[in-house]
C-alpha cells in the first residue's frame, strides 16, 4: 500500500519556495491534482487553515476532488515566527502552550468543517513540529492520526498514550532533500553547518533525478516486502525543481500500485464478541 500525501500552504506565510515560484503555491497544488486525478491515485492534502479563509477558491478545487482528503497543517505555519521561537526557548516547546496548541488546531479544524462540510481525522504539523503536548491536544480535538516526523523503518501507525495513532514518513522526502530555489548547494553547506540537520535519511540533498531514483528504489523495496510506503511529495517543490517531469515517473510507479488515504492507516477497533447465555453455559 502506497500513502501519498502534499502539504499546502497559504501564500501569505511566504516561503521561501513561494518567493521562487510564478504562480501560487496553491496553482501548484491544482496542477498537481490534475495528475494524480488522471492516475486514479488517492492523496491526503494537509493544509493550513488560512488557505480556507484567504484562498478559498482554489482550495475549494482540492477539497472536492473525489481522489483526495483533507487534514489539518496548523492553522498558520506556526507565525509570527518571534512568539514561537520565545516559546522554544522558554517552554522547550515550539508549538507554544497547551492552550494555544489547542486553539490553532481546534481553529483549524473548524474552518475546514465549516467550509467543507466534514470533520477531518488526519494532521500533520507544519514542519513536522511534533511537541510534548500534540498527542494529547489532537486526542482532545478528535484527531485520529497524525503523520510527523521521518523514520525510515516505520510501516505501520503506533498507538501513543492518548491513543493517537502516529504514522510518520518513511520515503525520503522532497524539500530537505532536493536542491531547489533558494536551497542551491552553497545554500545547503551553509545551513547545514549552521544547524547540523540531518533526519534519519542522513543530511544530503540531491538534485531532481538521482533524488527521484532513490525515492522509487525505495517503493519498490517496500512492494517487494510487501511494507506500507509513506510518501511526502511537495507540489510547489515539483513544480520548482522541472515543472513535474520528475513527479510523473513517480506517479506512473504509484498508479500501478494500491493507494490509499492516511485515514485509511487508522486501525479500526475490534469489537468484542456477543456475551450469550449459550456462550455463558459453554
Amino acid at each position: 500500500m502506497i500513502y501519498l500525501s502534499a502539504d499546502i500552504h497559504h501564500a501569505s506565510l511566504r516561503t521561501g519556495n513561494q518567493a521562487h515560484c510564478d504562480i501560487s503555491e496553491l496553482g501548484t497544488a491544482r496542477l498537481f491534482l490534475k495528475r494524480i486525478e488522471q492516475a486514479h491515485v488517492k492523496l491526503t492534502c494537509f493544509v493550513t487553515g488560512r488557505c480556507f479563509v484567504e484562498e478559498w477558491a482554489d482550495t475549494r478545487v482540492l477539497c472536492m476532488s473525489d481522489w483526495v482528503e483533507i487534514g489539518g497543517h496548523t492553522w498558520s505555519g506556526f507565525t509570527p515566527q518571534i512568539w514561537h521561537r520565545i516559546c522554544n526557548k522558554l517552554l522547550g516547546n515550539y508549538n507554544g502552550p497547551h492552550w494555544y496548541q489547542y486553539l490553532d488546531t481546534l481553529g483549524t479544524i473548524k474552518i475546514i468543517e465549516r467550509k467543507t462540510g466534514k470533520r477531518i481525522t488526519c494532521w500533520r504539523n507544519h514542519m513536522y513540529m511534533h511537541g510534548p503536548n500534540t498527542d494529547r491536544v489532537l486526542s482532545q480535538l478528535g484527531i485520529k492520526l497524525c503523520s510527523d516526523g521521518v523514520k525510515r523503518n516505520n510501516f505501520q501507525p503506533l498507538e501513543s498514550k492518548h491513543g493517537v495513532y502516529n504514522f510518520p514518513i518513511n520515503i525520503i522526502p522532497d524539500h530537505e532533500h532536493l536542491y531547489h530555489a533558494e536551497r542551491t548547494p552553497e545554500w545547503v553547506e551553509h545551513w547545514q553547518k549552521r544547524y547540523s540537520w540531518s533526519d534519519d535519511f542522513g543530511s544530503e540533498s540531491y538534485y531532481i533525478r538521482e533524488w527521484t531514483e532513490r525515492v522509487l528504489n525505495q517503493l519498490k523495496r517496500c512492494e517487494a516486502k510487501g511494507l506500507d510506503a509513506n510518501l511526502l511529495i511537495h507540489p510547489i517543490t515539483m513544480y520548482l525543481c522541472d515543472k513535474f517531469q520528475c513527479f510523473d515517473q513517480i506517479l506512473d510507479y504509484i498508479s500501478t500500485q494500491e493507494t490509499a488515504w492516511l485515514s485509511d492507516a487508522i486501525p479500526v477497533p475490534q469489537s468484542s464478541p456477543d456475551f450469550t447465555e449459550e456462550t455463558r453455559h459453554a
